[in-house]
């Protein structure tokens, strides 16, 4: 993975989960009833995160930081097409738990990914790159979805935000070459 497909794949990632913050609380409360269940469902996410990165860890040596990161795209893309149907507490408790783990997982995976990547002589100006084109594409996607929700549900920002996290997958994927002359001499056997 080049560090450009990295950062485009983390500010798509960025912008998606941008998107879907400030509107998240509006859903909670719509399904809450007190903001003590908001504190619940923040604190089981941050909990689950803190738990999880010890055996992320582990992981992202031995799986590697792509393939960590496209687990996580996939996965946040599936996770989020639930939350507009969610009808009670308990079931945004259990999306908050896996957003918890998906959480960790990019946390630690971007930090292994930058480690990784960066020059050790130029690492400081390197990642402030990194964060000055992840942070753009967070603040735009804030202020274009204050216009969007007008117009569409509060739900359909996590449909749209599910198609983002599939975008930031596909730009991780790997396509590997196929060498021709190992597929002629296949072909030539049959």
């Amino acid at each position: 993975m080049t560090f450009r497909r990295f950062m485009l794949s983390q500010g798509l990632i960025m912008m998606a989960s941008s998107m879907i913050f400030p509107f998240y609380v509006l859903l909670l409360r719509n399904v809450g009833d007190s903001y003590s269940q908001f504190g619940w469902a923040y604190g089981l996410f941050a909990l689950t995160a803190a738990l999880s990165y010890p055996l992320i860890g582990r992981f992202s040596d031995k799986l590697g930081d792509q393939t960590l990161l496209q687990i996580y795209c996939w996965s946040m893309a599936c996770l989020l097409l639930f939350f507009p149907i969610v009808t009670e507490v308990w079931q945004i408790y259990m999306l908050q738990v896996l957003m918890g783990f998906l959480g960790a997982v990019q946390k630690n995976t971007e930090k292994t990914s930058l480690a990784r990547s960066v020059e050790k002589k130029s690492a400081g100006q390197e990642i402030g790159t990194y964060h000055l084109w992840t942070s753009v594409g967070a603040a735009i996607a804030i202020i274009l979805t204050g216009y969007l929700v007008d117009f569409i549900t509060i739900g359909s920002i996590f449909y749209l935000a599910s198609f983002i996290y599939v975008i930031s997958a596909l730009v991780l994927f790997r396509r590997k070459k196929i060498n021709l002359k190992n597929s002629q001499s296949f072909s030539s056997d049959l």
